[in-house]
């Protein structure tokens, strides 16, 4: 692996706050930066360690937000295990195929994937997301939907709050409140899961990693404490995110469509 130099080292501090400071403020979304940012902004060009790397820091961030919402009893264990443990197979059966993947093809697949979270961002404004009151556990919706959603999460080395949230609002009808607190046990099982596998190919920076999850920790402190002055009215800025995700996602397909035409 490249040695990082001073510069890079800031920059990955910056970097993780940036994404935490997101995650701070609109609880959910801002992991899917880690991955752009690190390569264009830090300037780390192996994807596959950058989606390893950002993959493991993504789950140390994801168990430490899990604790204050278990105390605030927003977590439901039975419905966050049955969803996060068969998500954890197919985030593995993912990691198997993006390390397989090329790297163009798994950027340029990534960029169409934050794409459809902005879409979903700002519709869910629109929308209303909410639970639909809480039910008992049903097996066969909440496992195949944790299933689904931890493989599309392995394949692309991210947390996944952004699917395990609406999944378990729709697979197992929690109120969103409790959604979000839950998804963090599947958002830090996926994102470990993943970070394992390729760290047993020799694809983790950890370097990176520390300095990702040190950016991270500062930067939830300043969205929370933002979020809190904002009253928690933040449909403005989770549309203002997606218009973000639109742009990062746009340079991100010119990039790649420069690379396949040799330029």
């Amino acid at each position: 692996m490249p040695h990082l130099t001073a510069l890079q080292m800031l920059l990955s501090v910056l970097s993780g706050g940036v994404v935490g400071f997101v995650l701070g403020l609109i609880g959910g979304g801002g992991s899917i930066l880690a991955v752009p940012l690190l390569l264009y902004v830090v300037g780390v060009h192996d994807a596959h360690v950058v989606i390893g790397s950002t993959a493991l820091a993504v789950a140390a961030n994801a168990y430490v937000n899990l604790l204050p919402h278990w105390r605030q009893g927003h977590v439901r264990w039975k419905a966050g295990v049955a969803f996060a443990l068969p998500g954890a197979a197919g985030a593995y059966l993912g990691t198997v195929m993006g390390k397989m993947a090329n790297d163009r093809v798994i950027l340029f697949l990534f960029a169409l994937l934050m794409l459809v979270i902005a879409i979903r961002m700002w519709r869910s404004q629109r929308t209303g997301e909410t639970g639909h009151g809480v039910h008992p556990v049903r097996l066969g919706r909440v496992v195949p939907a944790g299933l689904g959603t931890g493989l599309v999460a392995g394949f692309f080395g991210i947390g996944g709050g952004f699917l395990i949230v609406p999944g378990l609002v729709f697979s197992a009808g929690l109120p969103m409140a409790e959604a979000i607190g839950t998804s963090l046990f599947s958002v830090g099982t996926f994102g470990l899961t993943t970070a394992v596998s390729y760290a047993l190919s020799g694809m983790v920076d950890w370097l990176i990693v520390l300095l990702y999850m040190g950016g991270g920790v500062l930067g939830g402190v300043f969205g929370v404490y933002a979020c809190t002055r904002l009253g928690r009215d933040t449909r403005r800025l989770q549309r203002l995110f997606s218009g973000v995700l639109v742009l990062v996602a746009g340079y991100m397909l010119y990039v790649n469509v420069l690379a396949w035409l040799g330029r």
